[in-house]
């Protein structure tokens, strides 16, 4: 059996399965109180958008997505998730698919969907088979400790996808396969918003807390936008010029999948930064801030 080994488990969330377990409790614990305060949710969900930095700063913003996925489900979760990561080493314009064996995590492995990641790769020439590329990659792995917890029979088909032009294509071929085979699967976009201060080499609304105001009201507002509409051919350009995303393919190809299977919009669940969120937890929080996004697409 082929196993992809935990690369961030210490790091980015708790290595111990004791530990690892109490955090991703907690997590959802938050996401359920940030559910409570949210209008009621839209059914069929087909899709969503998640962080992937450190448990300690977005988990609680991508457990509220998985969480509002159970919820709009009859609190039952899809047979698979279908996770397109950001490429943070982009290699070339295909989407690089892991297609076989399980993933560690410190709650048990989780097992990739062979049957559908072949069906997948079969259906379009915008996918290949590439297991290295996966590696040390953390945008999809950070996500699995949490479905593991929450939805402990579901199998994964992880993606990486480049932030290239060819994205919404990537995410349109996999939304038509996952259509014609009827599969019972949710694509999960995974991508961090925008990376502003002196840590990121990004300043250009000047330091302190209008430069964070302006990073989280005005730079990530393009991205935020194109998901609600689910305009996935406008976000890799829109990353890419304003620098407001580092998994700009991802989102674009999880928006054309969504689409692809019959959603009509984005819905923003919780939109936050790194540094409000040390606001809360530190005295001295960092003059650095980056964006994460809780959606869902119905």
């Amino acid at each position: 059996m082929l196993i992809r080994e935990a690369a961030v488990a210490g790091t980015f969330y708790k290595a111990q399965a004791r530990g690892c377990r109490i955090e991703v409790e907690e997590l959802f614990g938050a996401a359920v109180r940030m559910l409570a305060s949210l209008p009621p949710l839209p059914p069929r969900v087909v899709g969503g958008i998640v962080p992937h930095a450190g448990y300690l700063f977005s988990g609680a913003v991508a457990a509220l997505t998985l969480e509002a996925i159970a919820r709009s489900r009859d609190d039952a979760g899809p047979a698979t998730f279908v996770l397109l990561g950001a490429m943070h080493r982009p290699t070339g314009h295909d989407g690089l698919v892991f297609d076989r064996g399980q993933w560690e995590t410190p709650l048990g492995p989780v097992a990739v969907n062979e049957r559908l990641a072949g069906r997948l790769l079969d259906s379009t020439n915008a996918l290949k088979a590439d297991l290295d590329a996966h590696e040390q990659e953390h945008s999809i792995e950070v996500q699995l400790p949490l479905i593991r917890h929450r939805f402990p029979a579901a199998e994964i088909v992880p993606i990486l996808v480049p932030p290239a032009p060819e994205a919404p294509r990537i995410g349109l071929a996999i939304g038509r396969a996952l259509k014609t085979y009827d599969a019972d699967a949710v694509v999960i976009g995974s991508t961090d918003l925008t990376h502003y201060g002196p840590r990121y080499g990004f300043t250009p609304a000047g330091m302190g807390q209008r430069g964070l105001d302006w990073a989280k009201g005005t730079n990530d507002a393009g991205i935020i936008d194109a998901v609600r509409r689910l305009a996935a051919d406008e976000v890799v350009a829109e990353a890419e010029s304003h620098c407001s995303a580092c998994g700009g393919g991802a989102v674009a190809a999880t928006l054309a999948s969504a689409k692809a299977l019959g959603a009509t919009a984005g819905v923003i669940l919780r939109h936050t930064t790194s540094h409000e969120v040390a606001a809360h937890l530190f005295h001295d929080p960092p003059s650095d801030a980056v964006g994460y996004l809780s959606a869902i697409l119905a």
